[in-house]
């Protein structure tokens, strides 16, 4: 069985990951997983400067997931070089970085800043984030802005440039392929969908921002429909993500048409769920005679 995963012209181990913003920067788990086991893991988001991100309270749970507003809190391109890559050096997984930023430049000089590092895979731009004023959504629901950035991004790198699209559009499919014309070697879908919870006391919203991103089980049924969309709008791969909890979530997106995926808000609750997935999606496969990704595309009739 080969469950390897090709991203532009490189190749990940096997189709699970974890997803940004919910596994830190891979340190904060190594006492309770093997990072070994993961195909990659996706860091935290990475912008030029540092960032201490929205108000607290920044998480609140609802019925069937959480609603976040981090604000793309992070240590900067600079401290993530030099306190976080060495860690991450020691992997044997993937090493792809979320990266953001406020404008096209922004984005380009933290992708020029990780150029010349040998534990960098590839880079996964987000221009879906909802929780920022500038740049991330901003960007990812005008197709033009996407265009011209992963061009520019492509312009600076020959290494996997994955481009994670927001739910919070009218043709997703639409945006998926104009980064895919852009040169993008793969596109992540989805981000959070925007949701607000209100204090019926206080009758102000619970997160200081207003809105925030929701995920976990309820957006599963979202995810896998517009993985399913985009799948079939583009030739190069799709990264499905999105209330993967178990085996059973993660196979709908292969199904869909998806090469890989990313465990996110599971891990909060089991930390050992991405080695859960992937143990079950190599259980399915063999009960099935699957041998390679391949076959559970043609295996859909979705």
């Amino acid at each position: 069985m080969e469950l390897s995963v090709r991203i532009g012209e490189a190749v990940l181990p096997n189709p699970v990951g974890v997803a940004s913003g919910t596994f830190g920067y891979g340190s904060e788990y190594e006492s309770l997983v093997d990072l070994n086991r993961l195909g990659a893991i996706y860091t935290k988001a990475v912008t030029l400067q540092p960032r201490p991100g929205n108000d607290i309270p920044r998480i609140i749970e609802t019925p069937s997931g959480i609603l976040n507003s981090i604000g793309l809190a992070n240590v900067g391109v600079d401290r993530f070089i030099a306190e976080k890559l060495p860690f991450l050096s020691s992997l044997s997984c993937a090493v792809i970085v979320n990266v953001a930023g406020s404008s096209s430049e922004e984005y380009l000089r933290v992708v020029e800043k990780l150029e010349g590092h040998e534990t960098v895979f590839g880079y996964e731009i987000n221009v879906s984030c909802p929780n920022v004023k500038k740049g991330a959504m901003a960007i990812g629901t005008d197709a033009t802005q996407v265009l011209n950035l992963v061009r520019r991004l492509r312009a600076a790198t020959a290494r996997p440039l994955i481009i994670k699209l927001s739910p919070n559009v009218t043709d997703i499919a639409s945006i998926a392929r104009v980064a895919e014309e852009g040169g993008a070697d793969a596109v992540s879908c989805i981000n959070t969908l925007v949701g607000m919870v209100i204090d019926t006391e206080t009758g102000r919203p619970v997160l200081p921002a207003g809105t925030g991103g929701l995920s976990g089980p309820a957006i599963r049924p979202v995810g896998v429909a517009l993985t399913w969309k985009v799948a079939r709008a583009v030739r190069i791969p799709v990264i499905g993500i999105g209330g993967i909890m178990g085996p059973d979530d993660a196979l709908q997106y292969l199904l869909a048409g998806a090469s890989a995926v990313q465990v996110g808000t599971a891990t909060f609750v089991d930390p050992e769920a991405p080695s859960k997935v992937l143990e079950g999606i190599g259980s399915y496969f063999e009960e099935k005679g699957f041998s390679c990704i391949d076959d559970i595309h043609r295996f859909s009739t979705v």
